[in-house]
């Protein structure tokens, strides 16, 4: 069985050969530092990993390392961007948006390895008129979408995003509002917010109807961390969450595609409300270490229970970067026992590491060959 067939069984809710294994995302960090700057699928390759290759063109994220080349603009959202600090060590960008109705600004920093907002896009609730109005969504270019997709092939599967900074309503929300201002919002002003997240969702639909019917993926990722329960509240997650991840789920479904729903932090208070929204996928099974609460694989396999694939678990800071190979191994096999012995597990690191020894990585993949069905 070749990596992309054991990563879709497992996908599919059955029983692979083995346990398939992988990471997130690779770091263009870790690349550059530890792998010889080589591209993602090579280093899948050279470490013995099943690759999941993300692809990002007209994914819209601000946080891809030089975002500012692949802005959106039109004669109606005209993004003016400077520059102020090129140092790749401290990049500082402005963005100024004009449109026919007012202007908009935000800001990021960056560093090697991650960019954050300074300043957000969202500071009046008429600036949603203005996102509604005139905000433009990406378009891919499915033919380049299928190069890449052919240049995978039986080495692992091939994932993009539903667009948006970022995949789910509320995450995308996030970025351009403070999440803490958000969650005050969403007791003092409900029904604006679930007007932001439907202006968010209709664009959201609108791309996985242009640029999704018909691209060859294997997973689309959707979702994001400050969906979280270790964030918000089940309640909150129920009501500002669940209906616009469902809707969008099902839109994605129609095209006959999978997705992954991402939850990069709490998710043991959501998990029937994941299996709700109608996934295929649940990542990321972080554990404590990395944010997350999840400590009962078994729990979290229970619920899910034949219904939702699990992708992720592996502690990428204390164990896959600081362990020795047989701490790796024996977390290894706890994570199969607990999550995956029944199948429909893709074990992965929960997150972006920078840092991991290439021999940690290799001796991840190894154990993870001794986990047969």
């Amino acid at each position: 069985m070749n990596s992309k067939q054991r990563m879709m069984r497992a996908i599919d809710r059955q029983k692979p050969d083995r346990l398939p294994v992988t990471i997130h995302q690779w770091q263009q960090w870790h690349l550059d530092q530890y792998m010889g700057g080589c591209d993602a699928l090579e280093a899948f390759r050279r470490t013995g990993l099943d690759a999941a290759i993300q692809y990002f063109e007209a994914m819209g994220q601000f946080w891809i390392p030089n975002a500012e080349r692949y802005a959106l603009r039109t004669p109606q959202w005209q993004d003016e961007i400077t520059v102020v600090d090129p140092d790749p060590d401290h990049k500082i960008v402005h963005h100024r948006i004009v449109t026919p109705e007012g202007e908009l600004t935000y800001k990021t920093g960056a560093d090697r390895k991650t960019t954050w907002i300074t300043e957000y896009l969202i500071k009046r609730h008429d600036d949603v008129d203005l996102i509604d109005r005139y905000m433009p969504v990406a378009k891919l270019d499915k033919k380049a979408v299928a190069r890449e997709y052919d240049r995978v092939g039986d080495a692992g599967i091939l994932r993009g995003f539903v667009w948006g900074d970022q995949a789910g309503c509320w995450q995308h929300a996030c970025c351009l509002m403070d999440v803490q201002t958000l969650i005050v919002e969403t007791f003092e002003n409900p029904d604006w917010v679930h007007r932001l997240l439907r202006v968010l969702l209709d664009k959201k639909l609108r791309f996985i109807e242009e640029s999704l019917v018909g691209a060859k993926f294997d997973l689309i990722e959707t979702g994001g961390g400050a969906a979280s329960d270790t964030v918000i509240s089940p309640k909150l997650h129920r009501e500002f969450c669940l209906p616009y991840d469902r809707e969008m789920h099902q839109a994605v479904h129609a095209t006959g595609l999978r997705t992954t729903y991402h939850t990069c932090g709490g998710m043991m208070h959501i998990l029937e409300a994941i299996v709700e929204n109608e996934t295929d996928a649940s990542e990321t099974l972080t554990p404590p270490g990395c944010g997350g609460n999840v400590t009962e694989p078994d729990r979290v396999r229970d619920v899910f229970a034949g219904r939702v694939a699990m992708i992720g678990g592996m502690d990428q800071f204390n164990v896959l970067t600081v362990g020795t190979p047989g701490q790796i191994r024996a977390e290894v096999r706890r994570l199969f026992e607990g999550f995956g012995r029944d199948g429909g597990y893709i074990l992965s690191a929960s997150d972006h590491f920078f840092d991991a020894p290439v021999e940690n990585l290799e001796a991840f993949a190894e154990a993870a060959r001794e986990c047969a069905y």
